[in-house]
């Protein structure tokens, strides 16, 4: 879908890729068409560009550093981002846990962390799933016990995405072992340096390092930073979850990928044809962008209701199953279109022109793209879950 923007939004619009234009790092600049893998400057580089501009948080509340952009504002934004193909930035501080801290947090806790965000100085990764609590998070094990004015801190995470980067830990603990399960859990704020924590690497499917289990012993936590009431923590881990549900939507990226397909479909022969203009992948193909045109109006539906001030509720997981189901459609089409180029792929080996010679560039990448996205509808609380969500807290089923 385009919009017919006004003239205003035009020069908005210009604005903005201009600035991406003179100011995306060289460094980066189509990296992520063969590798992944970035390091940690790498990542927060684009990070302190869009900071010192202004525009690293843009739904932040004004009073923090956001903006007072309009839903179409937002979603050019997010467009021309998608189209300069940025690294996208890390959710963890600036979409997840930021808006549970500004919510609920105390002003120490909103003077401290919020500015460390916005400007790319800390890190965040997230404690939620555990071995045996992942989709059930409210089963999780891991235990704070108040030792004076600490918690003390004994368990472990995994599937944490990044932590071997990460300086913050957002992280639910069971504080009360007798209460109902999503009555005895706290969120608390966790330094990763902090003495008996330990990160060890969980290689995926594709070959890289993407996530990682946590082991935490005796670790010594300050009540200070714990967020709100003890034992709220359920309530909190819900909010953070709808934020990062609906972030997962993702439509400017699978605008940018549909529209990769259709070039290698034009340019892949089948029979002697382009690919395109066979029928049953031509089928295909519209069906994926007829069920991203859908989501793309809700994901705006979104934006106008976060812009009137409306925090995302359980409508957030139609986004997330949508949005991740299209995700993997997309890849399982451009492993189909690329033929027998989907098929030399090793693990840990990029599949990159140095590795293959003969791999076209545009289809560089795809089969660690498509090995990566299965994960897409497991975190974030499985799509199965979401279903079951919605038909409690939406259709009231």
């Amino acid at each position: 879908m385009d919009l017919k923007f006004t003239p205003e939004e035009i020069a908005f619009q210009n604005e903005v890729r201009s600035f991406i234009a003179e100011n995306y790092p060289v460094a980066l600049r189509g990296r992520r068409k063969i590798e992944r893998e970035l390091s940690k400057e790498e990542h927060l580089s684009w990070h302190r560009v869009l900071a010192k501009k202004g525009w690293v948080a843009p739904s932040w509340p004004l009073e923090y550093g956001g903006l007072s952009w309009t839903p179409t504002q937002k979603y050019i934004f997010s467009q021309e981002l998608a189209r300069a193909e940025t690294v996208p930035l890390m959710p963890f501080g600036l979409m997840m846990v930021a808006p549970v801290i500004w919510t609920h947090g105390t002003q120490a806790q909103k003077d401290y962390y919020l500015p460390r965000i916005y400007q790319g100085t800390d890190w965040w990764c997230q404690g939620y799933s555990e071995p045996g609590a992942g989709s059930d998070l409210a089963s999780l094990r891991t235990r704070a016990v108040k030792d004076g004015d600490h918690y003390v801190i004994n368990g472990g995470k995994t599937w944490t995405t990044l932590a071997q980067h990460a300086d913050m830990m957002f992280c639910l603990v069971r504080t009360d072992v007798d209460a109902r399960p999503q009555s005895g859990i706290s969120f608390l704020l966790i330094d990763m340096k902090t003495p008996g924590i330990t990160v060890r690497p969980i290689i995926t499917m594709d070959g890289g390092h993407e996530v990682n289990e946590i082991f935490l012993e005796d670790v010594r936590v300050p009540v200070a930073n714990r967020i709100g009431a003890e034992n709220e923590g359920w309530t909190y881990a819900k909010m953070l979850l709808g934020h990062e549900r609906s972030g997962m939507a993702g439509v400017a990226r699978s605008k940018h990928q549909l529209a990769r397909l259709k070039q290698v479909a034009r340019t892949n022969l089948d029979d002697g044809h382009p690919l395109l203009e066979s029928s049953d992948f031509a089928r295909k193909i519209a069906a994926v962008e007829i069920e991203l045109l859908a989501l793309e109006f809700t994901d705006l539906r979104m934006l106008a209701a976060e812009s009137a001030g409306n925090s995302p509720g359980p409508e957030s997981s139609i986004l997330k199953i949508k949005g991740t189901e299209i995700q993997q459609r997309i890849t399982e089409l451009l492993i189909e279109a690329a033929g027998v180029y989907g098929a030399p792929y090793l693990r840990g080996m990029r599949l990159d022109g140095d590795n293959f010679p003969n791999v076209p560039p545009d289809l560089a990448g795809i089969a660690p793209e498509y090995f990566n996205m299965r994960k897409s509808s497991i975190y974030g609380g499985s799509n199965e879950i979401q279903h079951n969500i919605i038909a409690k807290a939406v259709l009231g089923l």
